[in-house]
């Protein structure tokens, strides 16, 4: 039996995290996948992984931005994943204090 493409394909926290650490330095970084919390709910593929994450972000690069800006930051790190299936994003972008 093949496995299905968004079972090899559907992004991971890992795969997340590297990517925020390339493009963003953040000094505190947490990427948890809540997938499993909307099985059966829009943008679920299905597998319970892969769609839904809750990104905790810190960085020297948020300072004087508006919160908006520091999403869009984040957004625009992680384009190519919303691509590869990730349906939602729940960031917590703060400053650095």
């Amino acid at each position: 039996m093949m496995e299905s493409p968004a079972s090899t394909q559907a992004p991971t926290a890992n795969a997340l995290s590297e990517r925020l650490r390339e493009r963003l330095s953040p000094a505190h970084l947490e990427v948890i996948d809540e997938s499993h919390l909307h099985a059966g709910h829009a943008g679920s593929n299905g597998l319970g992984h892969g769609t839904h994450f809750r990104v905790r972000i810190a960085s020297h690069l948020f300072t004087g931005l508006t919160p908006l800006a520091r999403h869009r930051l984040v957004y625009d790190a992680l384009d190519d994943f919303i691509e590869q299936g990730v349906h939602a994003l729940a960031i917590e972008a703060k400053l650095l204090t």
